[in-house]
């Protein structure tokens, strides 16, 4: 008896922990709940996508059922979709119509972001909210001494991308405060630098493409941005594919696989042919077992293997400062830098076997360097 009671409880940590690798289903849970009735009421139907919880990627959707390519994973009525027509249709459309110069889509749907969090329970879109990330992982985010650590073409693009959403900051303070009249608070108090931060991080992890026609209260940045409540739970995984697009006979926003995926197991959206540096710079982490991994390789570090005897090692070096292909992949700039008619080189021709010898060997140098 004993031993028959020790195979059962074998078997049911085997199946807990199964359970567990797999993904713990979060569908009871009172903030799922709350915003698939929001969905519903706003014309979407319940798929057979459920919200859990897992071990390697954390929260995320599973499948009640096989999927196989071809299948429609998610159809998100447009209804649920926020855009900067949302936007325009609540009380700051007025205030973001007479402004001059006109705001940008992206400030607008941050502004949006940011009154809506402050509203709380007057939201109507609370049940979205509340199920968005309170803070993120993004390089703009982390404290100064963590991303000192990044290697440096990260280090360089992270202090970059900071510098843009400060200046973002700076110079939207007098559209923020014009909006005064709207709030009983100070806004200099509700729309600070940490509220636009993570608003920005909201928008920039979190939105679909999807291209909407120009408005002139809009400045003449590109508007494309959507968030798309629920549908963004999909988490990414360069390893399957899928057709994304709107809809516009079922006026939704439709996302169909071209791979298979298990009953139960987590079903995985591709968010780009990235590399781990794109990825941890716009979306806050890397995948595992990446295959468009990529080695960034510093101009400094370059430099000290470039031939110093090249006599047109000033022209190559302008051409690649030029094009932005500095602190790029290492393989883009050695085939150009070593490349005989390297004018053609750039246009995607091919180089001589001996230059091709001379590439793979200070390739190598470089490599040796990198990991040492």
């Amino acid at each position: 008896m004993k031993k028959s009671r020790g195979r059962t409880g074998r078997k049911r940590r085997r199946k807990h922990l199964q359970s567990f690798m797999d993904g713990v289903n979060c569908s009871h849970k009172l903030e799922y709940i709350k915003l698939k009735k929001w969905l519903k009421d706003r014309g979407f139907e319940d798929g057979n996508l459920k919200p859990a919880q897992f071990w390697d990627t954390g929260r995320g959707l599973m499948t009640t059922k096989a999927l196989q390519a071809g299948d429609l994973i998610i159809s998100l009525p447009e209804n649920c979709l926020l855009t900067t027509g949302t936007v325009l249709s609540s009380c700051l459309g007025e205030y973001i119509m007479k402004w001059k110069p006109p705001v940008s889509p992206l400030i607008a749907l941050c502004t949006f972001l940011i009154a809506e969090k402050h509203a709380g329970e007057k939201s109507l879109w609370k049940p979205y909210l509340d199920v968005l990330p309170k803070t993120y992982t993004c390089p703009v985010c982390l404290e100064h001494d963590v991303v000192s650590l990044l290697p440096e073409p990260l280090r360089k693009k992270a202090q970059e991308q900071r510098t843009m959403v400060h200046e973002l900051y700076v110079s939207s303070k007098a559209f923020f405060s014009s909006l005064q009249p709207l709030f009983a608070e100070n806004t200099g108090t509700i729309f600070n630098y940490s509220a636009l931060e993570w608003a920005w991080c909201t928008i920039n992890t979190r939105t679909i493409y999807m291209k909407h026609s120009q408005r002139e209260c809009f400045s003449l940045e590109p508007d494309v941005y959507a968030l798309a409540p629920y549908l963004d739970l999909l988490n990414h995984s360069p390893n399957v594919q899928v057709k994304a697009a709107f809809n516009d006979q079922t006026r939704s926003y439709e996302i169909w696989t071209n791979s298979q995926c298990k009953k139960y197991e987590e079903v995985f959206i591709c968010y780009g042919p990235h590399d781990n540096q794109r990825l941890l710079l716009e979306y806050g982490f890397v995948a595992v077992d990446n295959p468009h991994s990529s080695v960034y390789v510093s101009s400094d570090t370059l430099l000290r293997y470039f031939p110093p005897l090249d006599k047109q090692r000033n022209a190559k070096l302008s051409i690649l400062k030029d094009r932005d292909f500095l602190d790029k992949r290492l393989c883009v700039i050695q085939t150009f830098y070593f490349s005989t008619c390297w004018r053609r080189a750039l246009l995607g021709d091919v180089i001589s076997a001996r230059n091709e010898q001379r590439t793979l060997n200070i390739t190598a140098k470089i490599c040796h360097f990198l990991i040492e």
